[in-house]
């Protein structure tokens, strides 16, 4: 018999996370703080509470924090993050005996990155003629794709204050990581990440893409001409962040967003959206978000 060594290797590696240390209990002051502090994660219900708390438990063991510009990262810093991260998890399948396996949906990093505020990247693009263009933008977050997460922890901080704007940057930071998992190298988000089998009742995957991209891209270009009405013609704004219409995968980052921190409203707004996304992120869940 021959061995497929790389066959093996690559089995190996997707049975790592079940190899890795059970992640210790966050102490119940420590966590009644977080749901203090947020209070869209205390409104869910208790037993999705404790599979969040076990899910950031997890996490924390998983992943490294660095603190940038002398930010000293903390446990209440590393637990506010972990929760936030792991709030679009607390649905979907897969609770192993080690480790939860929804978590893989974020193996493909572990450091995250944490500045006292905004920060500010050096960009380089070379355009169509090959002139090469340099400049500076201010970031309040950054998910890189196979790499690590940055995020503002002003902006993380104040996430318990932002839910009537539908605002969260931990949740938009980690909803381009869903978005970039499954595509290939360099091939970067575009607003559909991989589908659960039978995905809305849909018979194949290429028909829930299908579907999925004929409904995130119809609200997308409407929300578009919403943001285009606003800025150019003085029309009201749309709730959602303007932000989203950048591109579909900023969308569907802005989108998550909402759908995680105020349900209800983005329901109204979104109700195709919201459909969308309960399929997805709820997909069989015997408890469903208030």
């Amino acid at each position: 018999m021959t061995l497929n060594l790389s066959r093996l290797w690559r089995r190996a590696r997707q049975q790592l996370p079940m190899l890795r240390r059970q992640a210790e209990a966050i102490p119940d002051g420590l966590w009644l703080h977080t749901l203090v502090r947020y209070p869209f994660l205390a409104a869910l219900p208790l037993p999705v509470q404790q599979r969040l708390r076990s899910l950031s438990a997890q996490f924390l063991t998983d992943k490294e924090f660095h603190g940038a510009h002398g930010l000293h990262i903390t446990d209440e810093i590393a637990l506010a993050i972990a929760a936030q991260a792991c709030l679009p998890l607390v649905y979907l399948p897969g609770q192993g005996r080690w480790r939860d396996d929804a978590l893989g949906w974020y193996d493909d990093f572990v450091t995250i990155v944490v500045h006292p505020a905004e920060a500010v990247a050096q960009r380089e693009v070379t355009d169509g003629a090959g002139v090469v263009h340099r400049y500076q933008e201010t970031l309040l977050g950054e998910a890189m794709e196979r790499g690590p997460v940055m995020l503002s922890w002003q902006h993380v901080a104040q996430a318990g204050d932002t839910t009537d704007r539908g605002h969260n940057l931990v949740i938009h930071e980690f909803a381009h990581k869903f978005d970039m998992r499954g595509k290939a190298p360099g091939q970067g988000a575009d607003g559909c990440p991989v589908l659960p089998k039978g995905f809305l009742g849909l018979r194949t995957a290429a028909e829930a893409r299908r579907h999925w991209r004929t409904v995130l891209g119809h609200e997308y270009a409407a929300f578009n001409e919403k943001v285009v009405m606003a800025q150019r013609f003085g029309e009201a704004p749309p709730w959602l962040d303007a932000y989203g219409a950048h591109s579909p995968a900023e969308f569907f980052a802005v989108a998550c967003e909402a759908y995680w921190v105020s349900r209800e409203r983005f329901g109204q707004a979104f109700p195709e959206l919201l459909r969308l996304f309960d399929g997805f992120f709820v997909p069989s869940s015997p408890i469903k978000p208030s």
